[in-house]
């Protein structure tokens, strides 16, 4: 239980020295120990039995507890600390004993050994190579901790012999280009000619430092024989925010090819000390491990732990004794070791992927290094640590001392160990003449998850046009019936329920549909259609406000549930919709990797309510607004968030339309001349906002997002209110083949029929159309003010809109908005529209006044704030004295 405290574990003495702080140095010899157990010296030459739970006695039942002792500090007390014996399955705990107690069981053949000696070889020859080439450029090398490719490499193998053939990783900045170069076995090449100055870039988008970019490649491992794909997904500079995109491409790698036990494909995390320990996303991510809809059946996570985090010691950067100690919230072994004893590293690699093979769960192997040079290449450490640098100049390389033993051992002699280095040296040089002919850079060859088929070989779209989203009438009847029945026999449903499906099954006979239908009817058909959706979120079930229900529950029989989705056409896809742990930041993460595998499913992640999604802002600023520039990597992933001031208050109001519409990469100061407008306007675009106040469109914008020949994320401000407002129903007509999304939604009524007397156009979007139009017709404006509704915010839709304005030439231009001036739509519209009409007239603005809180806590208020804004919308006087 407490040897690790005492195992020598730091190459540097100074983790040991505070550990031990509260420990004598000898855990039972010290007298005072042996009398804690009523024994004293004389005892230690008496032969005890050992108990059965033992493996140190090898083939003896008895042993003198003296050697029982020594035996237990070889077990435990050297290189490798293991912490175990908080697991509360004997099962694995004896597994882990048998791996450590056994005598002999860390023998490695020659053969063995030698191969270690070459893979430490590349692994420090490769850093000196670029220290000599670019000793001024930043690279975040593997210093101090070399033996982390031998490490990965051996848990590879490993795996890769139990049955695995394909590997997931993530990992930081540190010791990425080694891990490109001699892990992944990227060209060195292409490794060296990203430190060239003159190099260009040759595909859309703006790119990504080197050490950020990902990789995947398809190779034979040497020592299992056995062909094995590799892919390092890319990251950014937010530590650990990888680490559930890693997950989810996993768990959907293991979903596509019906790897339901994780046998085929895993996941390697790799994190530094201070993140693992500092970064909340490291919880957030072991607490997905055991849940049925996002386990991947256990990852190894390796930890390099430096014992420094930038320029912070441990002491300050954590306030338990391991930077692991979060690992043990879901039951992981975890192995620490000593990064200067090269056998010993292997040695626990190899059991925990024996581990992960046998129990899938997870594990950590703690890698107790140091670094050699500062934060980065440039960085002086000598400021903050001087102490620790001045030890560290003193430490001779990993590589070095491993050497020397084999040396001394008779395992290899001198000029074999200078041949292996002189071999490697050449075929790095060689690569760099080659990599002086580079002279554009492919961001193509960094993809960390290629999609074969669906674009041409140049990646470019097969097409550019986008068919009909709409349906037959007799698919949009068959999916209705089904959502308004319970499809399994002898299955008791909630009464409530029963009312809410028997409403649903006469709107299906009315030929309309509301909000929780449509979005029914664009699942069933692309179902239908072999494309697999996946809704995650909290609460998605049943849905935040009721309205949803995917899954059925049997009022009398515990855990049995129905989900009618998955019972619409014998062939079709299959449809996972699951309640996530409350996390935003692990679980949005962990869909968009979810969504980078494949681009023919539907992955979904609604926020429980719209302004959860700030806090997972890391996933949505670094992955998905910036992803396809960064990393040429599309992504179809689907945001819904609930929107709408209800009068509930600061909280749950507003998802925060303006701080999407601030981040979208259209010019507002230049109209588009583009072909196939827009389709072209999509592909152009970062990213999709819309906000649909029809159940119609919102089923047309699920299905083009799909049926697209390119793949963008779609943020959709979902509705609350209008989930059950009467008006807000659709005709089975808006949906039937022919039809479309509609980008902007023209006035048809009284005002469009006479547009010359038109005085006053209202833009707006969402649900305060409702409002608008319940208050024009009660004030009988309907010839007066004509209301459009704009669907699409972003890309904009200046070529509808320039229609629209030019349909009602005397009529003023207002924004109308719920929300607060400096938010929602009111800053990313109005230049827009100035642009669209050539800055001919002043576009006005009815809303609420600008505020710090989203919205008011008092409803009082919240229905004065909205008579004024309708008041400012019809009073066609109120901007006469601006004017």
């Amino acid at each position: 239980i407490r040897g690790h405290h005492v195992a020598q574990l730091d190459p540097l003495g100074i983790l040991d020295a505070d550990l031990d702080s509260s420990l004598p140095a000898d855990i039972i010899t010290s007298t005072d120990k042996l009398g804690f157990y009523g024994l004293d010296e004389s005892d230690l030459d008496k032969v005890f039995h050992l108990p059965t739970t033992t493996f140190i006695g090898g083939n003896e039942s008895a042993l003198p507890l003296r050697e029982i002792i020594r035996r237990l500090e070889m077990a435990y007390c050297q290189h490798i600390g293991v912490e175990f014996m908080f697991i509360n399955d004997l099962e694995q705990c004896q597994w882990i004993r048998q791996k450590f107690e056994t005598p002999g069981i860390m023998q490695f053949t020659n053969e063995e050994k030698r191969t270690l000696l070459a893979r430490l070889v590349r692994s420090t020859r490769f850093e000196e190579f670029l220290h000599r080439k670019w000793s001024s450029e930043k690279r975040f090398g593997l210093e101090g901790c070399e033996v982390l490719i031998p490490a990965l490499k051996t848990i590879i193998d490993k795996s890769s012999e139990k049955g695995v053939d394909y590997v997931i990783m993530g990992m930081p900045h540190r010791g990425r280009l080694n891990v490109l170069a001699n892990v992944i076995r990227k060209e060195l090449e292409q490794i060296f000619c990203q430190f060239d100055s003159k190099l260009e870039a040759a595909d859309e988008g703006s790119g990504d430092v080197k050490y950020h970019l990902g990789m995947y490649h398809r190779r034979i491992n040497r020592v299992t024989d056995r062909n094995i794909t590799l892919s390092l997904v890319a990251n950014p500079s937010h530590l650990e925010a990888a680490d559930p995109v890693v997950q989810g491409k996993t768990k959907a790698e293991q979903f596509y090819c019906g790897d339901t036990e994780g046998k085929k494909v895993m996941s390697i995390l790799l994190h530094g000390d201070a993140a693992f320990a500092g970064q909340g996303i490291v919880y957030e991510t072991f607490h997905l491990s055991d849940l049925p809809s996002y386990t991947t059946h256990g990852t190894v996570h390796v930890v390099v732990n430096n014992q420094i985090g930038f320029t912070t010691d441990p002491r300050m950067a954590r306030s338990s004794p391991y930077p692991t100690d979060v690992a043990r919230v879901v039951n992981a072994p975890i192995f620490h070791v000593n990064a200067d004893d090269p056998e010993a590293v292997v040695y626990v690699c190899n059991v925990a992927a024996e581990w992960r093979s046998t129990f899938h769960k997870d594990v950590v192997v703690d890698l107790v290094c140091y670094r050699r040079n500062g934060h980065n290449e440039m960085d002086e450490p000598m400021f903050t640590q001087p102490l620790m640098y001045k030890q560290i100049r003193k430490q001779k390389p990993v590589l070095q001392k491993y050497a020397e033993l084999l040396i001394s051992q008779g395992v290899v002699n001198q000029p074999e160990y200078e041949e292996e280095i002189a071999k490697y040296d050449k075929i790095c040089e060689e690569a760099h003449a080659r990599s002086k002919d580079e002279k554009i850079l492919h961001i193509k060859h960094w993809l960390d998850s290629p999609w074969p088929g669906f674009f041409t070989l140049d990646g470019q779209p097969r097409s550019m046009t986008c068919p009909s989203t709409g349906l037959n009438e007799e698919d949009l009847t068959h999916i209705g019936q089904v959502a308004s029945s319970v499809p399994v026999e002898d299955f008791t449903i909630h009464g409530g329920l029963s009312r809410i499906l028997k409403t649903r099954g006469e709107m299906v006979k009315n030929r309309t549909v509301d909000w929780a239908l449509a979005e029914y009817m664009a699942f069933g058909s692309l179902l239908k259609e072999g494309i697999h959706i996946r809704l995650s979120g909290q609460d998605v079930e049943r849905g935040t406000f009721s309205h949803r229900h995917h899954v059925l529950h049997d009022q009398n029989v515990d855990k049995r549930i129905c989900i009618p989705m998955n019972h619409l056409w014998p062939n079709q896809a299959p449809y996972t919709v699951c309640n996530s742990s409350l996390s935003e930041y692990g679980v949005l993460g962990f869909e968009l990797g979810f969504a980078m595998a494949s681009p023919n499913a539907l992955v979904l992640w609604e926020a429980q309510f719209g302004d959860f999604h700030n806090t997972a802002q890391c996933i949505i600023d670094q992955f998905i607004c910036p992803g396809q520039a960064k990393w040429v990597r599309q992504n179809g992933i689907v945001l819904l968030l609930p929107h709408g001031m209800e009068g509930m208050g600061p909280e749950h109001s507003s998802a925060r339309p303006e701080r999407f519409l601030q981040m979208c990469n259209d010019d507002p100061d230049v109209f588009p001349k583009l072909d196939d407008f827009d389709v072209r306007q999509l592909y152009e675009c970062n990213w999709i906002v819309v906000n649909c106040s029809t159940p119609a469109n919102f089923f047309h914008v699920l299905r083009r997002q799909i049926l697209l020949p390119f793949r963008k994320p779609l943020i959709i401000f979902t509705p609350k209110s209008l989930l059950r407002h009467p008006e807000a129903r659709s005709s089975f007509d808006d949906m039937l083949p022919g039809t479309h999304f509609l980008r902007v939604i023209p006035d048809s009524g009284p005002a469009a029929q006479n547009p010359e007397q038109v005085k006053r156009v209202l833009f707006c979007t969402g649900k305060v159309y409702y409002d608008l139009t319940r208050e024009r017709k009660a004030r009988q404006m309907e010839a007066d003010v004509a209301i459009t509704r704009v669907e699409q915010l972003s890309p904009f839709p200046f070529d509808l809109l320039q229609r629209e304005a030019q349909k009602y030439p005397a009529a003023e231009l207002v924004w109308c908005q719920e929300e607060h001036k400096n938010q929602g739509y009111y800053d990313y519209v109005k230049p827009r529209l100035r642009t669209t009409i050539n800055r001919a007239k002043p576009v006005w603005y009815a809303g609420r006044e600008p505020a710090a809180a989203p919205a008011t806590g008092n409803k009082k208020t919240h229905l004065t704030e909205l008579q004024r804004l309708l008041d400012t919308a019809f009073n066609l006087d109120a901007f006469k004295d601006l004017a």
